[in-house]
């Protein structure tokens, strides 16, 4: 049978490993984490995050993040304003080009087109599931001289777990439009 002073010592050190590993699960850069997927070219998808994410996702390399979910979508989602503001106190460049669900508006591919041409990457797309920013990504892309091709333009949208096949002929018509590169 244990002594009284090694039962003690076994109860302090089981404690003292409860404490470490409670504090490495609850460290900032843990918490605060985001699950991102590459698209190509140093773009990234995720889904929505919020303020106190950035702090993380600058650590993770990021220097720039695009939000594509329209404000108010719902209650508790946190307000464009709000994010910009923050990313800007970590040192990560914003960029806000709303989505409604449904089609996407050419106007929208065209402003994603221009902040991912204009800004320092890697960038970070999200918007709720990141299925609207893996989806307007992928006609920015098709839109951009030099881009991807259909094929390639469909398999980045798969491998970050969403799906364009209903975009098929849009990409393409993108991709023949192209203005050619010199």
């Amino acid at each position: 049978m244990p002594s009284l002073k090694w039962t003690f010592l076994l109860a302090v050190l089981l404690g003292l490993v409860v404490v470490v590993s409670v504090a490495a699960i609850n460290r900032p850069e843990t918490q605060h984490h985001v699950l991102a997927r590459p698209l190509a070219g140093s773009v990234w998808v995720t889904e929505q995050i919020d303020a106190s994410q950035l702090a993380g996702i600058k650590s993770q390399g990021f220097r720039s993040i695009v939000d594509l979910r329209p404000d108010g979508e719902v209650s508790n989602q946190p307000a464009s304003t709000d994010v910009a503001r923050a990313a800007q106190g970590v040192g990560l460049t914003f960029g806000y080009v709303p989505v409604q669900h449904g089609d996407i508006p050419a106007a929208s591919v065209d402003a994603l087109g221009q902040l991912l041409a204009q800004s320092s990457r890697p960038i970070l797309l999200y918007c709720r599931s990141g299925h609207r920013a893996a989806r307007t990504w992928a006609l920015a892309e098709a839109s951009r001289p030099g881009g991807l091709g259909v094929l390639e333009i469909e398999s980045a949208v798969r491998q970050v777990g969403q799906s364009a096949d209903d975009l098929h002929g849009q990409i393409a018509a993108r991709i023949a439009s192209r203005s050619v590169v010199h």
